[in-house]
Parts: structure tokens; C-alpha cells; sequence
């Protein structure tokens, strides 16, 4: 039986380790997460939080929608074993139909099917040898970070702080500032967190977050500025954090790939596509 739970009823602990626990496990489906991310949210529990869906809502003029957070890839159907495609379209349906808009992105391990459309990441497996990982890095790529090298870049902590500086100064479009550093303070009480910034003659030219758990290493958010670019410290930054993690067995996840040049970046690093489904409803229609 599945069943509509509020955040306030939540069993944390039960939820948390289906959470942790399950075959599709995202970071971005944990309750201390989506505390941060989401404005409101709740959760859809099969039986005795043998699988759970969470659901993040927000109300506007009265009406309440549901819409996937910042910061915030993947959600859907998180399951201890595996679950038919016809259970998992069963969670959807019982979506309450309060939420008269609805647009929700799953995960990779979810089914995809006719009422929602495809949405594209990409991944990496880090091998247990540099080399190996190397040598599918297409030709350009294997230039960029040679040139990266050249010009002598090195990798050093940096902070949330200074990458937004570099963001607000190089980039047009708007991030959440507030969430994202009520997120970075809480991943770091997590202890999985890295804020690596790409510095030339001490000069911080850019860099990145990384958030890891348990199999993945999430790609959450970089920036560079101008003369980074130019001495291509976004492929020296990746190639320096694919080979730092070698022997650790996690999957560099990109987190991203539908926007062309970005994808062909990721592909040029020989990281492989998956397909997630965004379920998507506009007032209460049955499947």
C-alpha cells in the first residue's frame, strides 16, 4: 500500500536508510538534503518504507505545484529491491491531485514511459588506472589539459565564497545564492563535500564543488573566469579530480549533458549518456 506521508510525520530514520540503501541511492533524496533545497516537501511510502518517492511542493496565489529543487537532478522512486514498471507508475498516480501542476524529475533507475519525456547526464566510471581513462579522452581533450599543465595550474581548496565572486562577475544567468550555501554548510557537517579551485601564480581562476556519496562524485557546480578558460583549467581541474579518484570504484556523475557544447564536453572525456524521465502533469488527468 502506498500512502501520502508530511515531512512532519516522516520516519527519518526508516526513510533515510531506504534512502541510502536502495538500487536507484541519490544524495539529493535525503531528508537533511531536501530540507535545504526544498521549500516544502513530503513523501509517497510504499508499506513500511520499503520504497519511497519523495514529493517537493511549493504554493503560489493559492495553488499548489510540485517542482524539482535546485541543486537537485534526480528524485522519484527509491526502492530496497526491485519494483515492476507498473509499481513505479503506481506512485505516480498517486500523486494527490491538490497539485494541480506537476513536474518532477526521476532517476536513472526508473522506468521511463509514455507520459514522461527523456532528459540527458552523463557518467564516468573512474578506473583503478589513470592510464586506462586516458586513453578514450578524445585527442582535443588530451591537448586542452596538456596546455593546463603548461601553464602551470595547481589544485587547491578554495570557497563557496570566491567561486560565486568569479559566478556573479563572468556569468549572466542566476543561481539561488541563499540555498546554495545553506547547502554547502550542511554537506560540509556531512564531511562530503570538496570546493577545489584552479589557481595559476596563486591566481584563483575558477573551480568547483563535489559532492560525494557513497558511489558518485556529483559535478554539483564550477565557474572559471576568462584567462581560466583560456588555459583550459575546466579539463585540467577534471583530469586532476579523474585521477586523484582512482581505486575508490565511484562514478564521476556530470550532472548534466542536454545543452549540445556541454554534452560534447562531458563525451570528450569518454563519459558514457543515461536517460532520466521528467513526469510532467498539468491539472489531474488519469493515465
Amino acid at each position: 500500500m502506498i500512502k501520502y506521508v508530511h515531512r512532519k510525520d516522516l520516519d527519518l530514520d526508516k526513510y533515510n536508510f531506504c534512502i541510502e540503501n536502495s538500487i536507484q541511492t541519490r544524495v539529493y533524496a535525503f531528508s537533511w538534503y531536501l530540507d535545504v533545497v526544498a521549500n516544502h516537501w513530503d513523501v509517497l511510502v510504499l508499506d513500511d518504507y520499503e520504497a519511497v518517492m519523495p514529493i517537493p511542493w511549493n504554493k503560489k496565489y493559492g495553488i499548489k505545484y510540485i517542482t524539482q529543487p535546485f541543486f537537485c537532478q534526480q528524485l522519484g522512486v527509491f526502492s530496497l529491491d526491485n519494483l515492476s514498471n507498473n509499481q513505479q507508475v503506481t506512485f505516480l498516480t498517486k500523486i494527490p491531485k491538490k497539485y494541480l501542476k506537476v513536474t518532477l524529475s526521476l532517476n536513472t533507475g526508473n522506468y521511463i514511459f509514455s507520459k514522461t519525456s527523456k532528459r540527458l547526464n552523463y557518467f564516468l566510471n573512474i578506473p583503478d588506472a589513470y592510464k586506462q581513462l586516458y586513453k578514450n579522452f578524445s585527442k582535443g581533450r588530451k591537448h586542452a589539459i596538456k596546455v593546463g599543465e603548461k601553464q602551470g595550474l595547481e589544485l587547491n581548496n578554495t570557497s563557496v565564497n570566491h567561486l560565486l565572486e568569479i559566478h556573479n562577475k563572468y556569468y549572466q544567468f542566476q543561481i539561488p545564492e541563499d540555498i546554495l550555501l545553506k547547502l554547502i554548510t550542511i554537506v560540509k557537517i556531512k564531511n562530503c563535500i570538496k570546493i577545489i579551485g584552479v589557481f595559476k601564480d596563486a591566481i584563483l581562476l575558477g573551480g568547483a564543488i563535489f559532492i560525494v556519496s557513497k558511489s558518485r562524485i556529483i559535478y554539483l557546480f564550477s565557474v572559471f573566469t576568462d584567462e581560466g578558460r583560456k588555459v583550459q583549467a575546466s579539463s585540467f581541474l577534471i583530469s586532476s579530480i579523474l585521477k586523484d579518484n582512482k581505486n575508490v570504484g565511484k562514478v564521476l556523475d556530470f550532472e548534466g549533458g542536454n545543452i549540445q557544447n556541454i554534452g560534447k564536453f562531458y563525451r570528450s572525456f569518454g563519459a558514457e549518456e543515461e536517460h532520466y524521465a521528467v513526469f510532467n502533469r498539468t491539472f489531474y488527468k488519469a493515465f
